[in-house]
């Protein structure tokens, strides 16, 4: 049919080629149709379901004031939040009613007539004309504007997020209104993806806006689904609104949930003949007290903190404070701070407390049995301590494996060993009385000192360096590697057998330093190739041990 003469028969054909395209387009059209039915009153009772469960945490809300004054506020603001949400969408449903009346050709609408399922019988569920006349407008680029339209629902929707935006910032500033700010920055992220936004992109070279992106051109049924979505997302939004705002109501009313015996001293160091004497009670607090429900401030009084003062915050566990400080200087340490506790009503109470602590040099040694261990050759450093006894009123003495006490200070020792074996050490005080044991002598195992390896371009008897690693070293270290003890170890004598350009070279030498040959071998030894170190090493005991090392070249 394009072009050309055409005989009756191809004008017929071409007629019903035209026909069966427009049954199958309309076959297509209705089931498209139908789908947005489906959809649409699965929006619809979504809304009614939120409606109703609104309804229920509303009326208990309104319960929960009886107990909680404090949630009296946050009730307020939630009708207030609710009033804007519902004009919002009363707005929405009248407009969603003029579409399809007018679309519809009806004088009146019905509650029957208003749903989707009476608009496809009725036939005109396609019709996308009407609604884009009263939405739009005839260009896309420039809806039209004034009552009943796509730009007036737009405004309609900026100004309710604006104004629940408003209303929340205003609530952060009043105590008694002021919302945790985990909870506020989700529920303003809720709000305002409730604001209409363009996606910018364009059809057919037209830059769509909100309104003609949900509105143009599109059917009946399109249109009422969009519009139904819209105000079951205001709906959503209402439910979130009153979710957080129960919640941080409900936070005012503390319950408490964590209880557990707790055992209060005098004191905990207590002398042999000394009474023990504590208070045991059960202490209830709620793992939900966070700061602002309940503050506790160090270095401050019931008078300051109710002024404003600062002072140091205690971090809350489990609505308890964890008061933790290093200490520095001995002597008796004083502390004082207060309670801050907000009541439901907003208010606050102030409960001080202080306590004392006594701070001491630390003076004890610690071991495990049958792990004692002293060893020979170098000095051992010891600390000694008794309870309840000054350390300068404190003696040490000791036997066996060749023991040498010196005295080095108030409580402080060095114990140098001639031998190796066991070391019996006994602690006694002086006391008004003469000298009295402080308990059974206590066992030491004397032990030589570990044998050195070679320490190699920083590395402990390393098996593998890079040629370069190997280059630049210039002598030989020896150590006890792991040994805690400040022991000298002293490279005395060394030999280096390497291989050099397929030349085996032996290269003897004395002291740790590396001359003639021997920083030839590091230096040129070939690749893949391997490295002997063999040297003697002579102890802080004296004792010489020879310890040796293999190096693979590495490249």
């Amino acid at each position: 049919m394009g072009g050309g003469k055409e005989t009756p028969r191809q004008k017929m054909i071409g007629m019903m080629y035209l026909v069966l395209t427009a049954l199958l387009a309309m076959n297509v059209s209705k089931q498209v149709l139908k789908g947005y039915v489906t959809v649409n009153e699965s929006i619809e009772r979504s809304r009614k379901n939120l409606d109703d469960n609104n309804k229920r945490v509303t009326e208990a809300f309104q319960q929960a004031i009886g107990g909680n004054p404090g949630a009296q506020p946050y009730y307020e603001k939630a009708l207030e939040a609710q009033k804007l949400i519902k004009a919002t969408i009363e707005y929405i449903d009248k407009l969603k009613g003029k579409v399809i009346k007018v679309n519809e050709g009806l004088l009146e609408t019905t509650p029957d007539t208003t749903t989707l399922k009476w608009a496809l019988k009725n036939g005109k569920i396609d019709g996308y004309d009407e609604p884009t006349r009263i939405l739009i407008g005839p260009e896309p680029s420039t809806p039209i504007s004034g009552e009943g339209t796509a730009t007036e629902l737009k405004g309609k929707l900026e100004g309710l997020c604006s104004s629940m935006i408003s209303m929340m910032d205003k609530m952060q500033t009043d105590p008694k209104t002021k919302l945790y700010p985990a909870d506020y920055e989700q529920l303003k992220k809720k709000v305002l993806s409730m604001k209409p936004e363009s996606s910018g992109e364009e059809e057919d070279g037209i830059k769509m806006g909100w309104e003609s992106e949900n509105f143009y051109h599109l059917p009946e049924g399109a249109v009422v689904c969009n519009l139904n979505k819209t105000a079951a997302d205001l709906k959503s939004l209402e439910a979130e609104m009153l979710g957080v705002f129960s919640s941080a109501s409900g936070k005012l009313a503390i319950k408490f949930d964590h209880i557990v015996a707790r055992v209060v001293a005098p004191s905990s160091y207590i002398q042999a003949g000394q009474p023990y004497e504590a208070a045991v009670f059960l202490a209830a607090s709620s793992s939900k007290l966070g700061q602002g429900d309940m503050e506790i401030i160090m270095g401050i009084d019931s008078a300051g903190a109710a002024a404003g003062g600062k002072g140091e915050l205690v971090p809350l566990l489990n609505g308890e404070g964890a008061y933790k400080v290093s200490t520095g200087a001995e002597g008796d340490k004083e502390y004082k701070g207060v309670i801050k506790y907000k009541n439901p009503d907003g208010t606050f109470k102030y409960y001080p407390f202080n306590g004392a602590y006594k701070v001491a040099k630390a003076a004890a040694t610690v071991s495990a049995d049958q792990m004692n261990v002293f060893y020979a050759g170098v000095p051992n450093p010891v600390s000694a301590s008794a309870a309840g006894i000054s350390p300068s009123d404190i003696s040490v003495s000791a036997s066996g494996a060749g023991v040498r006490v010196s005295p080095k200070g108030a409580g402080k020792y060095e114990f140098n060993f001639s031998g190796t074996g066991e070391c019996m050490v006994s602690v006694s005080a002086k006391t008004k009385d003469g000298s009295k044991s402080q308990g059974p002598p206590i066992k030491f195992r004397v032990k030589p000192l570990p044998k050195p390896e070679l320490k190699i371009g920083g590395k402990f008897a390393p098996s593998e360096m890079k040629k370069g690693e190997m280059s630049i070293v210039g002598g030989l270290g020896a150590g006890a590697n792991g040994f805690d003890f400040a022991a000298n170890y002293v490279v005395i004598s060394y030999e280096v057998i390497g291989k050099v350009k397929g030349k085996v070279i032996i290269a003897p030498g004395n002291g740790s330093s590396l001359a003639g040959e021997a920083l030839t071998i590091f230096k040129g030894a070939d690749v893949g190739s391997k490295v002997y170190v063999d040297a003697k090493v002579k102890g802080p005991d004296g004792k010489v041990n020879s310890t040796t090392v293999g190096i693979k070249v590495a490249r």
